[in-house]
This record gives C-alpha cells, structure tokens and sequence, in this order.
C-alpha cells in the first residue's frame, strides 16, 4: 500500500496536538490579552510546562483542553457583552451626551462568579483547603488606601466586612490556634471542619503604593476570592444556626467597631432562636397569622434589629464574652475546649496605643472579655473587674491596684504556649523574652516560673535516684563494718551523714563535651562537617589499630 507524503511540521501529533500557545488561543477565542487572563485566573486555568515546546522556549503555553474548556464557558459571552456595552459609554461620552453615558453606566449589565466557586469546589472541604492565599489577599487589600482609578473605596470596604465575618465566626467558635508576629505580618492558623487555615495579615501601618505593582492581575485573583470567602462565610455562619449577611449597628460600624458589632450580632441571634423556638412551640397556627399579617416586612430580621437596640453598652459578658453554646454547633474537641478556657474569668483593657483589631480577635477566641480606649467601648479604663490592660509606652498616671500592666507580646505567648505565663518578663519598660514562631519545633524553649509536667517528673526521678544511691552506700559501708567488728555508733552515723551529705555530680562531664562538640559542628557547613567526621572516623579506626597491634606485641612477648 502506498503511503501518503506528510511534509515536515504538519504534525498533529504528541506535544503539538496536546499544548498551544498563548497567542493561538486568543486567536481562537478571539478575545484580548486581558480579558483571556481574567477568565483564566477565574477558572484556574493556568500555563503549562511540556517537555517538548514545538514554537519554542520564548513562547507560553496552554492545554488544548483548557483552552476549549473557556471556548463553551457562558462567561466568556458575558465578558463580551460587557465589553461592547462599554463601547456604547465611551461613544456617549465622546459625542458629549452627560445624561445618556449616565444611564448607561446605571443600567450596565453584571455577572456572578457563583457557577464558577461551585464548579472549581464541589465539596467544601476542597475550598477551605484553598483558602490560605484567599484570606490573605483579602486582609491585604482591607489594609490599603484607595487609588483613583485602581483600587476603589467600595471595594477596600467589601474585603474589610468579609475578613472582620471570617474573623467573627473563628473567634465565636474558639478555632483558633496559633499566632505569630513576624516582620511581614501576624500569621494566623485556625482548625476549621478539621483543616489547617493559616493566613497573613498586614500590620497596621499606612501601605505604601509603588507604580511597580500589577494591580489589573490582583485585582482579578481579588474579584474571584471575594466570591470564595463570600460562600464560604455564608456556609459557616448557616452551620452554627447564624443567619448570614449579619445586620449590624450602624452607629458601631461608623466607629470601626467591627468586631463588637458582630458579637453584638452572634448574641442577638442566638437569642432570636432561642425565642422563635419558644414562640414556635406555644404558636399552632403560626402559618395562619403570617398569611394574615403579610409578606411586608421580614419578621427575623425586625425581631434582630430590636435585640440589637435592647442590648445594653453596659453588659459586656452578654456582647463580648463570645462562650455560649449556640444550637446546632459541632461537637467541640480537646483543643476547642483548652482554648475555649484559656483567658476564662479574665477582663484585658486596650490602651489607645496598642493594635486593637488583633487582641479583639484573639482574646475573645481563647474565652476572654476585652474593651479599648475610645467611642463604643463596652466598659470604660475604671472599671475593677478589669483584670489585665494592656499597655505599650511607660504611664504617665498611676496604675490601678488589683490588675495586671503588661506587653501585647504576653497575650501571643500564652496563647501560643496554650498556658498563662507569668507577667513578670513582660512588664512595660522590660525587655520581653523571645517571640518564637509556634509554627517550628521550640524544644530549647523555656519560661521562668512555668513547671512543666515532663520536667518536674524528671526532676522527681532524680532525686528518688540520689536516695536509693545515698541508701545503698549506708547499706554497704554498714556491712563493711559489720565484719571489721566496728560498734562505734557514732562512727556509724558519721558515715552515714557523710554518703548522705555526698551527692553525685549533676553533670556527666564526658556527655556535656560530646554535646558541646555536636552543636559546635551544626553551626558549620554540611560540607566541612562531612569532612570533620570522616576525619573523626578515620581517627577512631587508627586508634583501634593500634590498639590491636599493641596487643598482639605483648602477646608474642609473653609467649
């Protein structure tokens, strides 16, 4: 059979069949460089490494699935529309028509992100395992100014309300589990349905923008995390029986009392369901009175709005003291339950110096009760059941008798160390002890004054050790005497006060070198330790050799 003549490069086979360039997609889907990139950061779609690139190494290079993949997608059509429609705007605006280009942009066409979350997530367990970069783009983007023409105010308030809920519920739930304050940051890790979520938010200082910054890019990763943690928040609030979006007091929100809002919120709806479940079981003929009264105005939300109102700034365990079992909540484990108690009965004050958002979100999480210094506080400074205040700078007034002053650095600590360390290390105008990261193996890491249990066991084997040694010498010096014949009581208790006042050295000085001489070689490079051991080695062998031959010599002498 004759074979047809395929000339050279017309291959549709291996990685030219399977793998395209970026610039052959946009041309297949005949849309621009950036439109193509926003749908691919919104499908996670990413570029592909083949082993063997047809066009070259300068090229950047898709799946050809992937690609057909965005060619069927409804929001490919949707981005389009949109873009023509922005046509129209830009032509009213050039033909100076105010008032059409302003109906335009009222009626301009939207789209969701709701399909697409389900689609790349169909579990949730899946998206909280992809919520690390999510939550950490979103506390980046609630820290940063707003920029004209770049980063919008509206925009700046939607990640601020999204990572304050995230923050609410993880406090609420008490599912947070280390801290740590680094140079970049403060790094969080909560447990959340049993996965690890760790995230970095910025200190709060004023950011500066530069111009090297690709905003277009981030803004559209933010676009598609806004949705995320939108859908994930709703999922959590509706698990512990909390309806999502929270209503919130306007007059704290204006504050930037964030946090004190949605825990105002979590006790006014717990106690919402509480009295629809009473109001549920004495009503029978609920169905009936809502038919006669009217869809007008939403009762659930009414009814929250008045617990809110009812609420009184005085009552401080009912607004901040986030520890009330709410219905339907999961089961709680051994670690939800130590952090559940850990600052429990306590009462912290923030000075006005001291990084509020972070102690508000991390105190409340391990049981405690805290205000601040400022409008919408739920306790003022001259409150004595204040237990502990926080406090960066030396005061000039005198302090409180019956409460605590020390660092912000205390309260990390102990929650890291999951124990309440004692205040002495951390006073103001001290230096504080090491901040060790929680998130690496501290085994070096010691408190004073903090007993720990395998310690004071060791410490306890120890000493019952030296009286069994201090015994077994009595023992054996008393039958020495036993058999020279010595009666002398007195010389019997002065040798028995002598091997019980004699103790052994704490020290194995031979052990001690040895240690002294692995950490020393840890502080050298993997090369030269491997040469250092070698010629450790090398020593021990020629030590033994001459061991031998020493012995074989005194062998053939005495023979």
């Amino acid at each position: 059979m004759v074979k047809h003549y395929r000339p050279p490069g017309k291959k549709n086979q291996g990685n030219a069949a399977r793998f395209i360039t970026r610039s052959k997609a946009i041309k297949q889907l005949q849309v621009s460089l950036p439109l193509f990139r926003k749908v691919c950061i919104l499908k996670g779609i990413f570029p592909r490494e083949p082993k063997k690139k047809v066009k070259g190494n300068h090229h950047t290079y898709y799946h050809l699935k992937d690609v057909s993949y965005i060619q069927h997608e409804p929001l490919l059509e949707r981005l389009r529309e949109i873009r023509a429609y922005q046509h129209k705007v830009k032509k009213a605006e050039a033909k100076k028509n105010p008032d059409r280009a302003t109906l335009l942009r009222q009626r301009s066409p939207a789209y969701k992100l709701d399909k697409i979350v389900l689609q790349r997530y169909p579990k949730f367990l899946d998206a909280l395992r992809d919520l690390d970069d999510c939550l950490t783009m979103v506390h980046l983007f609630a820290a940063l100014p707003a920029i004209e023409g770049c980063i919008e105010v509206k925009r700046i308030h939607n990640c601020r309300r999204l990572a304050h809920e995230w923050q609410a519920y993880i406090s609420r739930t008490h599912r947070l589990r280390k801290v740590f304050v680094s140079v970049k940051g403060i790094y969080y890790q909560a447990e959340v349905k049993g996965q690890k979520v760790t995230w970095l938010a910025p200190h709060p200082l004023q950011q500066v923008v530069t111009d090297d910054d690709d905003f277009n890019i981030m803004l559209n990763f933010l676009e598609f995390y806004e949705a995320l943690l939108a859908f994930a928040n709703c999922h959590l609030y509706h698990s512990i029986n909390v309806k999502y979006p929270p209503i919130l007091d306007p007059r704290l929100e204006a504050l930037a009392a964030d946090h004190y809002a949605l825990s105002r919120y979590f006790d006014a709806n717990s106690r919402s369901s509480a009295w629809d479940s009473q109001y549920s079981s004495l009503s029978g003929s609920g169905k009936v009175e809502s038919q006669q009264i009217g869809p007008l105005v939403d009762e659930s939300e009414l009814r929250l709005a008045q617990l809110q109102n009812q609420l009184s700034s005085s009552e401080p365990g009912a607004l901040m003291h986030l520890v009330e079992d709410v219905p339907g909540e999961d089961e709680e484990d051994n670690d939800t339950r130590e952090c559940k108690k850990l600052f429990k009965d306590m009462k912290f004050f923030l000075n006005r110096e001291v990084y509020r958002d972070s102690l508000l979100f991390v105190i409340p999480a391990f049981g405690g009760i805290v205000s601040w210094q400022g409008d919408g506080a739920p306790f003022e400074e001259d409150d004595d059941s204040i237990t502990h205040q926080i406090i960066d700078r030396p005061r000039q007034d005198g302090k409180i008798c019956g409460r605590e002053y020390v660092h912000p650095q205390w309260v990390y600590d102990c929650v890291n160390a999951r124990i309440i360390l004692p205040t002495g290390d951390y006073l103001v105008g001290r230096d504080p002890p090491p901040h060790l990261s929680p998130f690496v193996d501290n085994d070096s890491f010691e408190t004073e004054g903090v007993i720990n249990p395998a310690e004071a066991e060791a410490k306890a084997a120890k000493e019952k050790w030296k009286k069994m040694k201090a015994h077994e010498k009595q023992h054996h010096h008393e039958l020495i005497m036993e058999l020279e014949g010595i009666t002398d009581s007195s010389s019997i208790s002065n040798i028995d006060n002598l091997s019980a006042d004699r103790e052994e050295p704490d020290h194995d000085y031979e052990q001690v070198e040895e240690d002294n001489r692995i950490m020393s070689l840890f502080q050298l490079s993997r090369q030269i330790r491997g040469s250092i051991e070698s010629m450790r080695i090398s020593r021990q062998r020629k030590k033994r050799l001459d061991d031998v031959i020493r012995q074989r010599r005194r062998n053939v002498r005495g023979t």
